[in-house]
């Protein structure tokens, strides 16, 4: 039977598929829209399940913010060509509109929203079943905070961070203040917020390093605190160097828009190794 461009356009809005993937679906369903629908995700089923031992190192990252809520998360994939295909990038704002309007909390709560009908799952599988490549969600980190601010660094949807300030000050401060956890890599806020097993790890490796400098065992202790100072400037956020004043550090600078502005809480998620 003939198949009408209206239901081919019907089920691409339905399921995200291609164009020639749905008139082939419908073709092969005789017209049943439901029937299409269900062989596309089936298609797209058997994709993932070939490709469940592959590695999805590629992906989509994108963040936003709303009312004192903000989410980053990442659809992965296999290849750089599919990570930029506007379709692809269009799924991923639509799961993280979703995760934002619903405030989950965790992926699985992502996982189980429901899209226009279908859920998250489903939608993946089916883009999956597209493009012939494996696709998970990963990487879902929220915030809560009086004024977040979100960074996508250089737009090209690989590394976002986001920061929440105490303070509603300028916008400003908080986007160059993301920039610089995106630049940094901070490990926590402040000294008090390093994990014990990165503190303590961290205090060994300093404590070995000065016995083989031969210094005197008395001075060992001491020495290593000093060098764990260091690690504390280098890699709690407050304390590292402002990337565009090294005159200051980041809890200067906030102190520039108000004098009790401080960090609250950050989050960063990359694709890329480091």
């Amino acid at each position: 039977m003939a198949i009408s461009i209206e239901d081919i356009k019907k089920l691409r809005a339905m399921t995200n598929a291609g164009l020639a993937d749905c008139k082939k679906a419908l073709t092969e369903a005789n017209g049943d829209m439901e029937k299409a629908n269900e062989l596309i995700r089936e298609r797209g089923l058997a994709i993932a399940a070939k490709r469940s031992d592959r590695e999805a190192s590629e992906g989509c990252v994108l963040v936003k913010a709303v009312d004192g809520f903000g989410a980053i998360i990442a659809l992965k994939c296999e290849t750089d060509f599919v990570a930029q295909n506007a379709d692809f990038v269009a799924l991923t704002q639509q799961i993280l509109d979703a995760a934002i309007a619903n405030k989950c909390q965790t992926l699985e709560e992502v996982q189980a929203l429901v899209i226009d009908g279908q859920s998250v799952t489903d939608l993946v599988t089916a883009r999956s079943g597209v493009t012939g490549e494996k696709m998970e969600l990963d990487g879902y980190l929220t915030i809560t905070g009086e004024s977040i601010s979100t960074y996508n660094h250089q737009g090209k949807n690989q590394l976002c961070t986001m920061v929440a300030l105490n303070k509603a000050v300028a916008e400003e401060y908080g986007h160059n203040v993301a920039m610089q956890v995106a630049a940094m890599n901070p490990v926590s806020i402040d000294k008090d917020d390093v994990p014990e097993d990165i503190r303590e790890q961290e205090f060994k490796i300093a404590v070995e390093k000065t016995r083989e400098e031969g210094k005197p065992e008395k001075m060992v202790e001491q020495i290593a605190m000093g060098r764990m100072n260091k690690f504390y400037q280098e890699q709690c956020l407050l304390r590292q160097a402002y990337i565009m004043d090294g005159s200051l550090n980041v809890a200067s600078y906030l102190k520039q828009a108000d004098k009790d502005c401080t960090v609250t809480a950050f989050k960063r998620f990359t694709l890329r190794a480091e």
